[in-house]
């Protein structure tokens, strides 16, 4: 069991709002359980990058734009995910637009995105996005 702070900030719905463990938020996308729903991938998936599971990544990007192969920024420390909507598009398809702020070589960097996501066969998988 992993006790410590989910990466992708989660906080639970009780009064005090405590954040979430990896093992009772993100934990089980990562071990093969279908998201519920867009923003869980995208959680998911942010908690990937800071893990770096490049497998995990892959896996959930959707088979008409996943690259490859990824390299992720060397050197890059993850500092928070803010989700500023998450919106249902259509029977299958929805949006999440996102903040994701991380720090390489001393840089401060913010990567603000609209993304795209669509569920086959009850999973949901990233499309693309743009940069806002």
């Amino acid at each position: 069991m992993n006790p410590t702070p989910c990466p992708c900030g989660r906080t639970s719905a009780n009064p005090q709002g405590q954040a979430l463990t990896f093992d009772a938020c993100c934990g089980p996308c990562h071990a093969g359980i279908a998201a519920p729903d867009a923003e869980s991938l995208m959680r998911s998936r942010y908690s990937a990058f800071v893990c770096g599971d490049i497998p995990y990544l892959l896996a959930t990007w959707h088979s008409s734009q996943r690259p490859v192969n990824l390299a992720l920024e060397a050197g890059a420390k993850w500092l928070g995910l803010s989700i500023k909507q998450h919106r249902i598009t259509g029977q299958d398809t929805a949006e999440v637009e996102f903040i994701a702020r991380f720090r390489v070589g001393g840089k401060a960097t913010r990567q603000h995105e609209l993304s795209r996501f669509v569920r086959e066969d009850g999973r949901w998988f990233y499309v693309d996005g743009d940069v806002l």
